[in-house]
């Protein structure tokens, strides 16, 4: 049986914030996860647990363009890549991103270009913004997820893996070098 994965229109944000645009201009916002909401975004993301998920921004409007800058934080437990320990993460990230109203001019398989200042944008339709999915994507983006812990190295030798740098493309120049 196949798994269904929720179209864009079909997904509900776990840690939904809306937030009409025109109030938006030098609002300060503060936003904290429940732990229902902490509870669906650790399963979104793959975590064993998020402990505490907040966020304190500064908005400002130019137009229909909100600009949110501000900090996240945030206290979860992840599990090492290599041991499936249970390790202890803090955040404590700069947050900016721009939101934009919903561009309409190109096609869904179209190439878009885009230039460094674009990568942080969020596109809205309507008249409202959602800060705390916004909150919940810059967590995602500090997720590490090839975390590891420090018994990585003695689970790597359990299972007879090597280290990367045994087994990754500089390995043969290594074994080169141990010859001279």
């Amino acid at each position: 049986m196949s798994e269904h994965h929720p179209t864009p229109a079909e997904f509900t944000p776990e840690f939904s914030r809306r937030l009409d645009i025109r109030q938006a201009e030098g609002k300060d916002a503060h936003l904290e996860a429940s732990e229902a909401e902490r509870d669906a975004l650790s399963q979104r993301f793959g975590l064993v647990r998020i402990d505490s998920l907040s966020a304190d921004l500064e908005l400002t409007r130019k137009d229909r363009k909100v600009e949110a800058r501000g900090t996240i934080r945030a206290e979860f437990i992840q599990s090492c890549a290599v041991s499936a320990e249970d390790l202890n993460v803090s955040v404590n990230e700069p947050l900016f991103f721009r939101f934009v109203p919903e561009a309409n001019g190109h096609t869904p398989d179209e190439e878009i270009e885009l230039d460094a200042s674009d990568c942080d944008e969020i596109e809205y339709a309507g008249s409202h913004i959602d800060l705390g999915e916004a909150v919940a994507q810059s967590l995602a983006l500090a997720i590490d997820p090839f975390l590891t812990g420090p018994d990585a190295d003695a689970a790597r030798k359990a299972a007879g893996i090597g280290t990367p740098e045994d087994s990754g493309p500089f390995a043969a120049l290594k074994a080169l070098k141990r010859d001279d």
